[in-house]
């Protein structure tokens, strides 16, 4: 998409920090700093990684205040105006949207005619806006809408009438807008038989949404199924028909969601992990790896449903036991009844 370069005036200018050092200074790309030339900025943002701060040939790191003169002491050889540093409280976040912004710099440079790759299938009557980058083999159907900035990478499918809003990415593989799993049992003389119902809702993306590869978010059946603002998902997830994921939201690998739940704002799903359908789960809700959701979350909050890892024999014996609890509970409840309260009360 081109090669970018950035003074860094530009770049404090832009994303703020206390810049320290010559303003003039071109930077051509960002780089660890273990493997930063003099051409680079890097960052440091954790105490472990001191000692590299020293031996860098970053031209620029960015630092804490209280990391700002060994960044200015560093030597670096063939560069006549000597190290600088940006100054901010929060390196890894000012390195991240260091990142945003060095990608956007590189789709400025991207020609208008490159935006929507050779390959790609746009209908006539989907709404594409013209800063979006639709990549290889990428299909769009009609009536589809992609906002402004969003980037489709290869393979990517979406749906008729779906909505991707703006600044979204959607890695190589994703589908948007598939049919949702909806099916009616019909009886009949050979068993039963499942009758279609058409799925003729949409998806709707909100803004700044990142979407892993092959995850899939289906349709609705008539209503739509919802994404909204900042949600972020991993690769190999499957979000299934008429769903709500609330904003901010963030779900790692291989999470399944079932049709119709709803999941609240700021919640974060572990991975491999699966929610029932038609459960609400309130915002703030965080969930950990491998956990299945089978109850509805009113309260936000810590949950973990994964049975403990054991070897296989003792794991059989629990799991065996575990299946008997209910009939356990029942027979001390009748034998607490028999006792009365009074020997309730003996301890």
């Amino acid at each position: 998409m081109g090669h970018v370069v950035l003074r860094l005036a530009d770049i404090v200018e832009q994303l703020g920090g206390e810049l320290h050092g010559d303003g003039e200074l071109r930077i051509e790309g960002l780089a660890p700093l273990e493997s930063a030339d003099v051409h680079s900025l890097s960052f440091l943002s954790s105490a472990k990684y001191r000692s590299q701060l020293a031996t860098t040939q970053a031209a620029c790191v960015v630092v804490t205040p209280t990391m700002r003169d060994e960044a200015l002491a560093r030597s670096l050889p063939g560069r006549s105006g000597g190290a600088a540093c940006i100054i901010t409280p929060d390196p890894y976040h000012y390195f991240a949207r260091l990142t945003q912004l060095w990608q956007r710099a590189r789709r400025a440079n991207m020609p208008a005619g490159a935006r929507i790759h050779p390959s790609a299938v746009v209908d006539a009557e989907a709404d594409v806006d013209p800063t979006a980058v639709i990549g290889p083999l990428c299909v769009v159907e009609r009536g589809a809408k992609i906002g402004a900035h969003t980037w489709l990478k290869s393979r990517v499918t979406v749906g008729e009438d779906c909505v991707i809003g703006a600044r979204c990415i959607l890695h190589s593989g994703v589908v948007i807008g598939a049919d949702g799993f909806g099916f009616a049992p019909v009886r009949a003389e050979d068993g039963t038989r499942w009758e279609k119902i058409e799925q003729l809702g949409a998806v709707r993306i909100g803004d700044d949404v990142e979407i892993g590869a092959n995850t899939c978010i289906d349709r609705g059946a008539l209503a739509d199924t919802v994404i909204e603002d900042g949600v972020k998902l991993d690769n190999l997830i499957q979000i299934a028909h008429n769903v709500r994921v609330g904003r901010n939201t963030a779900m790692a690998a291989c999470v399944g969601v079932a049709g119709s739940a709803i999941i609240g704002a700021n919640c974060t799903i572990g991975g491999g992990s699966g929610v029932a359908g038609h459960l609400t789960l309130a915002d703030n809700v965080h969930v950990s790896a491998f956990s299945l959701v089978s109850r509805a979350l009113h309260k936000p909050g810590h949950y973990t449903g994964a049975f403990p890892l054991d070897d296989h024999a003792s794991w059989e014996k629990n799991a065996a036991a575990l299946r008997q609890l209910s009939t356990l509970r029942t027979r001390l409840r009748a034998l607490e009844k028999t006792r009365g309260p009074e020997a309730n009360d003996e301890n």
